[in-house]
């Protein structure tokens, strides 16, 4: 495990950003005015998908992809300049917020400024040509960590950055060697103490199918040797499976609850209900009241939780990655984003942090019910994530509660609570 890495971002919020697709120009100027709206939403750091500039040759769609990048140490020019990055870095900073950029160091676009000057960092096929080891990533050819010199060359392009920004959301993590990352960590520290990194890792499918074909991947276990934060693609086919009733809530929580066992004692998992890759919460989840629930045990999790912009507004489409394809602000609902705003409180509370965690489900009422505890504190959430209502036990006293989401009274008779449509978190602070 990276032993420095620190627990108290299991009480953190991140936000992620495309600019392509943000606001009325799709530029960092439009992010900067949008600054405070995403802090009072409730959000400790804010996630930038790639910044870099975009390659044209074989690119998708008729603007490219943000991760088939031209020039790892620039900035597209549709976004800004330099000088607007950083102008809105300190703007973030000022607004108590901290900032990471996505890495993308798997591969490269096609005509890239390192291909142009440094050619042999580049992975070659068996017949001498460039491309890709797996996928369907045409628009990208893979680099070469066999090369060293390509390892000084990266981490240089980290510790830049590095003196910018807060930390690093690396792309496709497990496909460059975890030695380099491990390196890339230590070295960075030099620049930056505290320096986040967050991997996306993959899902168990993947990195079998990878494997099969001879090709080095690691899995979450060996990631968190250089990583603060990993994805939960580990649990994301249960997730799925859970949602389409293939399997049941039983078998989605025991691979939860398998996660505090099999990871390092100070693992971080980030939480999410979508992102970039993954449909948007509303579509897979289209009630309303159901969709409060998941949320709310999202937030509720032990890791960081992120929010994808539009997730807020309830989006329902997950925007193109080659082309405009703007957040629709729209759908705004004050009941939705103020209990994000609620949630946001309750991932404050210490316990979240060092709390020792658990989930119990209950199967025929498709509910959840999670406990932190320590000492004589105890912070218990109940989520019916299927709407359906009777009474389940809880491992709570008999008595009056409060449930600081709406400040509603609980009772707890007999061991049991009636299960109702909100969301429940019970605060018992001793």
């Amino acid at each position: 495990m990276a032993k420095d890495t620190l627990i108290n971002l299991r009480n953190q919020v991140m936000y992620c950003i495309y600019v392509r697709n943000y606001g009325p120009n799709g530029t960092f100027k439009d992010v900067e005015n949008d600054l405070n709206r995403i802090k009072d939403l409730g959000t400790d750091i804010i996630w930038f998908m790639p910044i870099h500039p975009i390659g044209v040759e074989g690119k998708k769609g008729s603007l490219g992809c943000p991760y088939s990048i031209k020039d790892y140490r620039e900035i597209n020019p549709e976004y800004g300049t330099m000088k607007d990055f950083k102008e809105l870095v300190d703007k973030i900073h000022d607004a108590g917020m901290k900032c990471i950029i996505d890495v993308v160091y798997n591969h490269t676009s096609k005509d890239s400024r390192l291909l142009t000057e440094y050619p042999e960092y580049f992975y070659r096929k068996q017949d001498g040509t460039l491309g890709g080891k797996v996928g369907d990533w045409t628009d990208v050819i893979d680099l070469d960590y066999e090369n060293r010199n390509l390892w000084k060359y990266q981490i240089d392009t980290l510790k830049m950055w590095a003196g910018i920004v807060d930390g690093f959301r690396c792309d496709v993590a497990p496909l460059v060697p975890i030695d380099f990352w491990i390196k890339a960590r230590a070295e960075v520290k030099k620049v930056n103490s505290n320096c986040i990194w967050l991997a996306e890792t993959l899902d168990f499918g993947f990195i079998k199918y990878l494997r099969s074909k001879g090709i080095d991947c690691a899995s979450d276990g060996e990631a968190y040797q250089a990583f603060d934060i990993c994805y939960e693609y580990d649990i994301w086919d249960s997730f799925n499976k859970y949602l389409k009733g293939e399997c049941t809530l039983s078998h989605y929580v025991d691979r939860l609850n398998m996660q505090e066992s099999i990871y390092p004692q100070n693992y971080v998992k980030l939480r999410y209900l979508e992102n970039h890759d993954q449909p948007r919460a509303k579509k897979i989840i289209p009630d309303t009241q159901d969709l409060r629930n998941w949320l709310a045990f999202t937030y509720f999790q032990k890791g960081t939780t992120l929010i994808y912009a539009g997730q807020e507004a309830q989006n329902t489409n997950c925007p193109s990655l080659f082309e405009i394809d703007k957040v629709d602000w729209a759908g705004i609902d004050e009941n939705f984003t103020s209990l994000m705003k609620k949630l946001y409180n309750v991932k404050k509370i210490s316990l979240v942090k060092d709390g020792d965690y658990k989930l119990v489900p209950f199967n025929e009422l498709d509910t959840v019910a999670g406990y932190y505890e320590r000492n004589n504190s105890k912070l218990v959430g109940i989520f019916s994530l299927k709407g359906k209502h009777g009474l389940i036990n809880i491992e709570l006293k008999d008595g009056v509660y409060t449930n600081i989401l709406d400040n509603k009274t609980i009772e707890v008779k007999n061991g049991c609570i009636t299960l109702e449509d909100e969301p429940v978190i019970i605060n018992i602070n001793n």
